[in-house]
């Protein structure tokens, strides 16, 4: 008994020292995320426009990408992603995210990124391991103000539209040569080692965790929005 009684114990600390490290860095990555697309869609003139998130078949968010000291005039950052399927989104997925050199905005450190997968080939190649930025999916500078649509030629082939927030000022960004990747750390912390990237986007099996929801939460309101549906 008193063996079974240790062991139970033991799995029950066990558990609560990966749940402990979901509340910390994942949870507030997912907090800010969330932050970032309210913020990034609640600017009428500034944000993501109308046409450009209803083509969105995915969303990444990469808040905070930082000027890297380890790299030479290169940023890095983490961030999440969620797909979605109708009115619905998935599970987020933990995200990595290299630049070489992102030409970050004058004057700034860091800045918020919203990538906005329009197709699914940009996003398997993420999960077969990375996508190379400009190399393995195409991607330009999103069209910003709602109102605003994928006029060019660089934004109608593209497969993923950028955009970025830095000292208030929206804008889309340039990120091609970056490159990203996902977490592998964060997503067996938050999934288990046996729960697939594929299994996360792209089935309903998997249960989002309770400190994604606020991020769900604002990715459904968009979707309503643009679409002019209720749930």
């Amino acid at each position: 008994m008193k063996t079974i009684v240790a062991f139970a114990t033991a799995l029950l600390t066990c558990t609560s020292t990966v749940f402990a490290d979901i509340s910390s860095g994942e949870t507030k990555r997912l907090e800010e995320a969330a932050t970032v697309v309210r913020e990034l869609r609640a600017a009428p003139d500034k944000g993501i426009s109308e046409d450009s998130w209803s083509r969105a078949e995915c969303v990444a968010v990469i808040p905070g990408l930082k000027k890297a000291a380890f790299l030479i005039g290169g940023e890095f950052g983490k961030g999440v992603i969620s797909c979605r399927s109708g009115q619905t989104w998935s599970a987020p997925l933990f995200l990595e995210l290299q630049k070489g050199s992102a030409g970050f905005q004058i004057g700034a450190e860091q800045v918020d990124v919203v990538l906005l997968m329009l197709n699914r080939r940009g996003v398997d190649k993420l999960l077969d391991n990375k996508v190379n930025l400009g190399a393995d999916a195409s991607v330009a500078a999103g069209p910003v103000g709602r109102a605003a649509s994928g006029s060019t030629d660089a934004r109608l082939t593209a497969e993923i539209l950028a955009y970025s927030r830095a000292k208030g000022v929206f804008a889309g960004v340039d990120l091609s040569g970056g490159v990203l990747r996902p977490d592998k750390d964060a997503n067996v912390k938050t999934y288990g080692a046996s729960v697939g990237s594929r299994d996360v986007l792209f089935t309903n099996k998997v249960t989002a965790p309770t400190a994604a929801q606020a991020f769900l939460r604002v990715l459904r309101e968009e979707s309503r929005a643009t679409s002019g549906k209720k749930e």
